[in-house]
């Protein structure tokens, strides 16, 4: 992995590598744009981390201060001088070995990166042999290989949730493991539905959908592994108040991933705040296709007639067990979109049915008058009837990219 934001520093590091080793995966990781390690990140999945010494609101050595034990080897890249302040830092917290990245030689660098993978090889195979190391790859009762558990990050009823990280694919990953054990030679809805959201992701790989990396099943549990976002989802961004520009933005984002997904034949079926989660450049990306509805595959785990889905964001159609097309995701853009900007939901009601009647039977709720310049294209998308709807989710791009132009600049929050 590569810790650096100057993009002509990158090329002449992994020149350097390829020059050596030409089938290297070498990991760019930008420190402007992501930010700081999470706490929990050992980079196990790296034979080293090469860090850089500075770059616009950061230095290499305050983080390598924080680096935690167990963390793979790192490089640090000095300045002009070797022996400079930040250098004799770095090699006073820990560093593998300090380079000078200005006129870095690639005899150097090559040498320090076969001595830092000499030591992470010694430190895996440590950890393999650790009293605690099975221990540390189970994940409620199913034992998995090449991950390494951090914590539980939610316990549903269907399937647990694990924060981990994989040695493979080098970062934090969420594993998505199923409670109930499978019975032999039958596939229960769980597994069904892990298979079909793999499926569908694996076939869109849309920058706004979510990045899935495995499939599989280990001691009868089924479980599903997919990327992990620190920032949490849009129901955490709506509590810290949100400008209209970033409810647009956000906006567009979530129907350029419907037109994708719907152009493939899919219907998302559960869109709402929870379900949509925030990288940490502040990108949402769609996640849980475990409702969806995929033509291609023909496969549909949610009986005809059942009632599916989250009441505050489902459109009347669906939340009464009707026939649904893609305008019925649209319905629910519109909902999100509304509670980014007025700041509470379109309907409220003491029951869920209560809820799916006010969808079908109150007015078009109105925006506060602030933003009324919203309102036509929320009243759009709030339509009762699917045929008074906007009619796809590219000509709902093309409306929300014609408000973000008129808004732009406008400093007025949400």
């Amino acid at each position: 992995m590569l810790v650096e934001h100057g993009e002509q520093q990158r090329e002449q590091v992994i020149r350097h590598i390829r020059r050596e080793w030409p089938e290297a995966e070498v990991s760019s990781y930008d420190p402007v744009l992501r930010g700081t390690f999470s706490p929990e990140f050992l980079a196990q999945g790296f034979d080293a981390v090469l860090l850089s010494r500075e770059w616009p609101g950061g230095r290499g050595v305050e983080w390598l201060q924080e680096i935690p034990s167990g963390f793979a080897p790192v490089i640090f890249l000095s300045g002009e001088v070797g022996d400079d302040v930040d250098a004799r830092y770095a090699r006073g917290f820990g560093a593998h070995a300090v380079l000078t990245h200005a006129n870095i030689e690639a005899g150097e660098l090559i040498e320090a990166l076969h001595s830092a993978a000499r030591h992470q090889g010694l430190s895996r195979a440590a950890l393999r042999m650790a009293a605690d190391a099975r221990d540390l790859q189970r994940f409620g009762d199913a034992f998995i290989r090449g991950y390494r558990r951090i914590r539980r990050i939610a316990n549903g009823v269907v399937s647990e949730l694990f924060l981990a990280e994989s040695e493979q694919a080098g970062e934090l990953v969420v594993l998505k493991v199923a409670r109930d054990r499978m019975v032999a030679n039958d596939l229960d809805q769980s597994f069904k539905r892990f298979l079909q959201e793999y499926e569908i992701v694996q076939r869109i790989r849309h920058p706004n959908i979510v990045r899935l990396f495995d499939l599989g099943m280990s001691d009868e549990h089924a479980y599903l592994v997919m990327e992990y976002f620190r920032a949490g989802d849009l129901r955490r961004r709506l509590r810290t108040g949100l400008l209209p520009r970033d409810a647009l933005t956000i906006a567009i984002s979530i129907a350029t991933a419907l037109d994708a997904i719907h152009a493939a034949g899919i219907l998302h079926r559960d869109l709402k705040p929870g379900n949509v989660m925030l990288r940490d450049d502040s990108s949402p990306a769609l996640i849980d296709f475990g409702l969806a509805k995929d033509a291609l595959l023909a496969r549909e785990i949610t009986d005809q007639g059942m009632i599916f889905g989250t009441p505050h964001y489902m459109s009347p159609e669906q939340g009464h067990g009707e026939p649904i097309d893609a305008r019925s995701d649209l319905y629910s853009l519109g909902v999100i979109l509304f509670e980014m900007l007025a700041h509470e939901k379109p309907y409220q009601a003491d029951t869920p049915m209560g809820i799916i009647y006010k969808h079908r039977k109150s007015p078009i709720p109105l925006l506060p008058a602030a933003f009324a310049v919203f309102q036509p294209l929320i009243s759009q998308l709030l339509a009762k009837d699917p045929q008074d709807r906007i009619p796809s989710a590219a000509a709902a791009v093309t409306a929300l990219r014609a408000l973000a132009e008129e808004f732009a600049g406008t400093e007025v929050a949400a």
